[in-house]
């Protein structure tokens, strides 16, 4: 049988941090979907089209990953992917507290979907997509902190 996890995320852009987890995952499931969210709260920097050409770049040594776009509740995707695990990167106890009672609220909505938490390495635990924008906004260096493709595309979109 196997054993597929999602991996859902606004990707705004990707970061090292992401990159980290989707690794970690592809050693441990047979697949592994990425799946691009809309989050209504936040104004994007990249449409889903050019987060998902950004996201296939950055894992295309992992054959076992792909990505998609999704849309509507989480778990119903899931479930449309035949997968049993949602997989959500943990960078400090506040992505903690935010994540539980959304992980508790899918097992609720389908209880034969499991959520695994899988703690970011600690070199990445200050970085979120969100923080890279900002630093980029004032030209920043930002290689550090994602991928060498989107670092590139970022500088372009925030400058001209």
């Amino acid at each position: 049988m196997t054993k597929t996890a999602v991996f859902p995320g606004s990707f705004d852009p990707v970061t090292n941090g992401h990159v980290d987890i989707i690794e970690r995952c592809a050693k441990i499931f047979d697949h592994v979907v990425v799946a691009v969210l809309h989050n209504q709260a936040k104004s994007p920097l990249f449409s889903l089209e050019e987060k998902i050409e950004l996201l296939n770049s950055v894992t295309a040594e992992w054959s076992n990953v792909s990505v998609d776009a999704s849309k509507g509740l989480l778990v119903d995707y899931a479930k449309e992917r035949n997968a049993e695990v949602i997989i959500r990167g943990l960078r400090s106890v506040s992505d903690f507290e935010y994540e539980v009672p959304q992980a508790l609220m899918n097992r609720k909505l389908n209880g034969e979907i499991e959520t695994f938490f899988m703690m970011t390495k600690d070199e990445y635990s200050a970085v979120s997509s969100s923080l890279v924008k900002e630093i980029a906004k004032f030209n920043g260096d930002i290689s550090t902190f994602v991928p060498a493709i989107v670092s590139e595309k970022v500088y372009k979109k925030m400058n001209g």
